[in-house]
């Protein structure tokens, strides 16, 4: 059944992937974001409404603009370097924005939201893979404002009846199998794109003794000494997504609940570069560098209650593939060797 829904953050890298995917759904679709990190060609048909949500202003035009069902809130600064350096810009836009967000929810009536948090609410792991039960401390600033606005979520649910799904990612990668839309961050620091970047210079005749891959540390406590991370296909994350709406809509969600999205399985970084060896066919090279201050050895989440609350598998598990669906977004941009 087709149904209204505001995607915040909807221009960004996740939230365009979601909007596309409730389009071809055939749902009802706008589209808040302020532009500042997301991209408005990657609206798509979508409606997009400029906006900020720290802007009571313009919440307010957004709501008045239509009636909806649901709000999907991607609309986050997601940099966790960028976060210790500069943490109150984090604090004000993701949990003011939140909050004014909220707001402007109970004054329109409308009680159904979809969070994207993430796996940095937990901080350094205590278990393998990480479970909803796992403590949550968080090591940096990034993961204490989605820790925060989860607990907001949790308060609502008990003083205004807000029912509320968040989604704690773990490593969100690869673009629209059907390539349109990709992966597009200004500074990118996402490894597979860094790989394939790395991957197009070397296609394109690049000097081998010039690369600027960099791989942090290769003598952590994994098989090969490099850091193991967990890998979830966009599209993957957007269909959980649409499977948690599916479960507010039908009033089936508990006040406000929470759910891991991971693949259970990781992959080293020398795992990550030599996939995406075979996948492009190129020569790359990389240089290793001191470990980054709180870099975990391994992070790893299980998905278990996704798959029993919300029927959720990962339709995309395999590497390779995810990895292919970034190379063949990225060989698709003129701009090949610069971003996908």
């Amino acid at each position: 059944m087709p149904h209204s829904i505001l995607v915040a953050g909807g221009a960004g890298y996740i939230g365009s992937h979601m909007v596309q995917m409730l389009v071809d759904a055939g749902h009802r679709v706008a589209v808040f974001d302020n532009l500042s990190r997301g991209h408005r060609d990657a609206v798509g048909s979508a409606e997009l409404i400029e906006g900020d949500l720290r802007s009571a202003d313009d919440l307010r035009r957004c709501f008045a603009a239509r009636d909806y069902e649901l709000v999907m809130h991607f609309a986050a600064l997601a940099y966790v370097g960028e976060s210790v350096q500069h943490p109150a810009r984090y604090y004000d836009n993701n949990v003011t924005g939140t909050l004014n967000l909220l707001a402007a929810m109970r004054a329109s009536g409308i009680r159904h939201l979809v969070f994207s948090s993430t796996c940095a609410t937990y901080g350094e792991p205590l278990e393998r893979p990480i479970t909803e039960t796992h403590p949550q401390q968080p090591v940096n600033p990034y993961g204490w404002t989605k820790l925060i606005v989860e607990q907001i979520l949790r308060d609502d649910a008990q003083a205004y009846g807000l029912a509320s799904i968040s989604l704690r990612y773990f490593n969100a990668a690869g673009c629209d199998p059907a390539g349109r839309l990709g992966e597009r961050h200004e500074p990118e620091t996402h490894l597979i794109p860094l790989v394939l970047r790395e991957a197009a210079r070397m296609r394109a005749g690049g000097d081998p003794r010039a690369t600027q891959l960099a791989v942090y540390g290769d003598d952590f406590a994994t098989p090969d000494g490099t850091c193991v991370r967990d890998y979830i296909h966009v599209a993957d994350l957007c269909v959980a997504h649409l499977l948690a709406a599916d479960r507010l809509m039908a009033d089936r969600a508990e006040g406000a609940e929470a759910y891991n999205l991971g693949n259970g399985a990781g992959y080293s970084v020398r795992e990550v570069i030599e996939t995406a060896r075979r996948v492009t066919d190129a020569d790359i090279r990389y240089r290793i560098d001191p470990r980054r201050p709180g870099d975990p050895a391994w992070l790893v989440g299980s998905a278990i209650q996704a798959r029993d609350m919300l029927g959720w598998r990962p339709a995309i598990p395999a590497l390779e593939e995810i990895i292919r669906t970034a190379w063949v977004w990225m060989r698709s941009r003129k701009d090949q060797g610069r971003g996908c």
